[in-house]
């Protein structure tokens, strides 16, 4: 008589290297302290004051390091890498950064699929962390050529577009809504009006929109999409077929496709930013801050100015949230390159007198 059948797949040496790892990603949090949030300077009499919650002081540099902690913690805990598990990722090249090095920490080889125009400069982070990269010809087939390489070398497709929104624990646990609520509770208005981010997996926005759900908030959650992305025609038209040809010219943000991890239900509004705008924008605001910013930096700016400028149109007083999501020393030879831009086309003086006019008097023209 038969009375069981078992058949066992973990070994004690393949459950101590997870165990050894998880520490490690765990220890690595513990040294790392929380990012500022700066302030925007604005005329305190408007009664709306700016914050930006300043990314760039992670160890790799950007919001990125975020959501690279946590899918690297999502994959060992669902038994996805162990020890000596190629990684690969497709990516416009920050979070490859931010993978590269916890690949590094944790011994494991690393792959960046990525657009044949990501910044030098990103390219060289990746090496510098022991990661190599894969540059392909067309943004849209970095998913595509990223799961090949996968399965070709019997690695692991880490799909950042895929898994963003469900690997960050949105509740809570020093997520970064949580760190930006905290940071506001000692301020004049400690609850935001919005929250101003961009979507590149789309990860953020969703844990920032779950957030605000979870603990009541009446914070809206405005994305902020550049130029020849599928987001902003996804939400608008309730089409998450939606696509676009080619890539975005903002690093980081915009996809070509509405990728699984944007969540649409808790977005309140997106706007579309002109490329040339959001250069215009970075540009003022290093200025202004004394320090280069990047291009999702320079996105989601163009869009608070808006929402501020409505804001004081309306006299209501409050605040609005943004981040900071990158240095702009990752993009000497793009966005602070008058060269380039001038090659992209771009004509950045009418942004530029738009900026001005809304600093100086606080009115806003856009179209």
């Amino acid at each position: 008589m038969s009375i069981m059948k078992t058949v066992d797949r973990c070994c004690d040496a393949t459950r101590g290297w997870v165990n050894d790892a998880i520490a490690k990603v765990h220890a690595d949090t513990n040294r790392s302290a929380d990012t500022h949030l700066l302030t925007f300077p604005l005329p305190p009499q408007w009664g709306v004051d700016l914050y930006l919650k300043d990314e760039s002081v992670h160890p790799t540099g950007s919001l990125k390091h975020r959501l690279a902690r946590s899918l690297f913690l999502y994959a060992l805990c669902n038994g996805w890498i162990t020890e000596g598990t190629p990684v690969i990722e497709a990516s416009s090249g920050s979070t490859a950064v931010s993978e590269a090095y916890f690949a590094r920490m944790l011994g494991l080889p690393f792959i960046a699929v990525m657009p044949r125009t990501t910044s030098e400069e990103k390219v060289h982070l990746i090496e510098f962390m022991g990661g190599s990269c894969h540059l392909v010809d067309d943004p849209a087939l970095v998913v595509d050529e990223a799961r090949r390489l996968a399965g070709e070398k019997g690695g692991h497709f880490m799909d950042q577009f895929t898994y963003a929104e469900r690997a960050t624990d949105w509740r809570g646990n020093n997520n970064i809504a949580e760190s930006i609520f905290q940071q506001l509770s000692a301020e004049r208005h400690p609850i935001p009006d919005w929250v101003v981010v961009g979507a590149g997996t789309g990860g953020t926005s969703a844990t920032i929109g779950r957030y605000v759900r979870y603990q009541r908030h009446d914070t809206r959650v405005l994305v902020a999409d550049p130029e020849n992305s599928a987001f902003f025609t996804g939400w608008s038209e309730h089409n998450p077929a939606a696509t676009v040809r080619g890539g975005s010219r903002i690093e980081g943000i915009g996809r070509p496709r509405v990728e699984p991890s944007f969540v649409p239900s808790v977005v309140d509004r997106m706007a579309q930013v002109p490329d040339a705008a959001s250069v215009a924008s970075l540009r003022v605001a290093s200025k202004m801050l004394g320090r280069r910013v990047g291009g999702s930096t320079g996105t989601n700016l163009w869009a608070c100015f808006g929402l501020i400028a409505e804001m004081r149109k309306a006299g209501r007083a409050g605040s609005v949230v943004t981040l900071l999501c990158d240095s702009g020393e990752r993009y000497g030879h793009s966005y602070f390159d008058d060269g380039w831009v001038a090659a992209q086309g771009m004509d950045l003086a009418p942004y530029e007198a738009l900026i001005d006019l809304f600093l100086r008097t606080g009115e806003w023209v856009s179209g």
